[in-house]
């Protein structure tokens, strides 16, 4: 019998998931790739908000050819997957469609409500201040993620704004799982960018 995983095990298993998410193009290819051990059938990725429409890419631009490649993943109380997304910003042309709040929305629908008590974010890029306005908002518990973002970090970087003990509500925030690999296919897609 194998020993079951560490905290830091588990989220390293989660954020390669997360990586795996941000390194697939964005919209239905994201959506419908089954995370492992997934069941066939409807996922929380599948889901359509009422009212709304499935988004397009902008004219002359190929579906997320400009999208920074970064991946979140909501796992529940439980350590089941509900939801993922990608950064869709270029994609849906909606500059709130960073990948955490494509996760966030898609996991709220799965559970039929705002609330994400004891859930986990895992992300490969360190939220935002708009994600991690979100993130307090939906009362997510843990944090994972992967590279800093000294530019627009709301983790601890530039502000940290999910550790502000003026908030009601403070997750547990885990930095740099992965970071080197999170890096990378950053790296990665700006070297491409700028060759391009």
């Amino acid at each position: 019998m194998t020993a079951p995983p560490t905290r830091r095990g588990r989220h390293e298993q989660w954020m390669r998931r997360a990586l795996a998410v941000a390194a697939t193009p964005p919209g239905p290819a994201v959506r419908d790739a089954a995370a492992p051990g997934t069941p066939p059938g409807p996922r929380a990725r599948d889901a359509v908000v009422p009212g709304t429409r499935t988004p397009q890419p902008p004219p002359g631009r190929p579906p997320g050819g400009a999208d920074v490649p970064v991946g979140a993943v909501v796992y529940g109380p439980d350590g089941a997957e509900l939801a993922a997304g990608r950064n869709e910003r270029e994609h849906r042309g909606d500059p709130t469609a960073h990948a955490e709040i494509v996760a966030l929305r898609a996991a709220a629908a799965r559970v039929g409500g705002w609330r994400l008590d004891g859930c986990t974010l895992v992300v490969t890029l360190e939220p935002c201040t708009m994600c991690a306005g979100a993130i307090l908002q939906a009362r997510v518990a843990v944090v994972v993620f992967g590279a800093w973002e000294p530019k627009t970090g709301a983790a601890g970087s530039l502000y940290d704004v999910l550790r502000d003990p003026r908030h009601t509500h403070r997750p547990e925030v885990y930095p740099e799982v992965l970071a080197g690999d999170s890096a990378a296919l950053l790296r990665d897609f700006f070297g491409r960018a700028a060759a391009g």
